[in-house]
């Protein structure tokens, strides 16, 4: 073994003991005993990675301190989840370091056997559903929010011309509003990832066995008989990169394959919103100005019975009643806008 650093080891033993006080006050708040118990377990093994690191700041010169401070934002993290519950937490005592939280994932349906097999762990059978629904949502958001725009201006008398350029910059804000949000999102999900998977890089290079016997808790506490437990987690643990992915879904309740490009989220929420906004304007640049405030609104009303309609393939529910109801929401907010641009149109003029 070579010298031990002492500000790595130091680092290493303050979050492994912050861990092991974090694991107890989970276990104290969490009713379903199963589950509490993983977290007293886990606790247990995390004094014991605490132990390894203690070692090694003595070996360095150093002396750990007889209590390792929680910090300010696990004890307010703490304190919500003693009132909302630790399952909405989640996201918040991932970057906690708190490992297990996938046991708060919905139970596999009845009948489904648990995996037996180490390839079998962490598989998904994944479909582009979640994009296309992602897509529809977005060219709701756009057409919604740009036909309520059109008609909060024709309610303030506004000419055909003025409604066009405000429908192109209400298009142009919305869709760089919502592009600039999905990158800060998804560019937040990823670093929350690459900062938590290095962390776990970083602890199965110094101890191996003790991250295949926290695994196994995990599983334990997922209904898996201990044997076969221990035997799935070693067997993981052998292999570096397939270890990294499960602990990453196991411990952390991260999903490696539902990150995708900060930029790809950005342009592709870009182009939904804009698809979606871009449907009321047509009238004003292919009709007659007479025409044009009647073709939108019939343009419009027959995109959101549609988007509506699509909306059930993702529900399952009926397509005429699901379009039907968009489109009510959709004439309710327009109706909404059109009185309040109204209104402001008389008192301004």
């Amino acid at each position: 073994m070579s010298a031990p650093d002492l500000d790595t080891a130091t680092s290493g033993f303050l979050e492994e003991a912050r861990s092991a006080r974090l694991y107890r006050e989970l276990a104290d708040i969490e009713r379903e005993p199963r589950v509490a118990r993983m977290y007293r377990e886990l606790a247990g093994a995390a004094d014991q990675q605490a132990a390894f690191w203690a070692v090694r700041m003595r070996q360095a010169g150093g002396q750990p301190p007889a209590e390792a401070p929680i910090g300010f934002r696990a004890r307010l993290a703490l304190a919500l989840a003693r009132r909302i519950g630790i399952r909405p937490m989640r996201g918040v005592l991932s970057t906690l370091k708190v490992r297990g939280l996938s046991v708060y994932s919905a139970p596999a349906p009845s009948g489904h056997p648990h995996p037996i097999r180490a390839d079998e762990i962490g598989r998904r059978h994944r479909t582009g559903a979640g994009n296309l629904r992602a897509a529809v949502f977005g060219v709701n958001d756009g057409l919604v929010s740009n036909a309520s725009l059109i008609m909060g201006m024709a309610g303030a008398s506004a000419d055909p011309r003025t409604l066009l350029l405000a429908g192109i910059a209400g298009l142009l804000a919305g869709a760089f509003s919502m592009a600039a949000g999905e990158y800060v999102s998804v560019r937040s999900q990823r670093e929350v990832f690459e900062y938590q998977i290095g962390l776990e890089r970083e602890e199965l290079e110094e101890y191996p066995d003790a991250e295949a016997e926290e695994l196994a808790l995990i599983y334990q506490a997922k209904g898996f008989p201990p044997e076969d437990a221990r035997r799935l987690a070693r067997t993981l643990i052998a292999d570096p990169e397939r270890a990294l992915d499960t602990l990453a879904r196991e411990e952390l309740g991260l999903n490696p394959d539902e990150l995708g490009s900060p930029w790809g989220a950005a342009i592709s929420s870009f182009l939904a919103f804009a698809a979606g906004a871009v449907i009321p304007l047509l009238p004003f640049l292919l009709a007659s100005e007479a025409a044009a405030l009647a073709a939108s609104i019939g343009l419009a009303a027959t995109a959101l019975f549609g988007v509506g309609a699509a909306l059930s393939f993702f529900t399952g529910r009926n397509a005429l009643m699901s379009g039907l109801r968009m489109l009510a929401i959709g004439a309710a907010a327009g109706a909404a806008t059109y009185g309040i641009g109204a209104l402001v149109g008389v008192s301004v003029g």
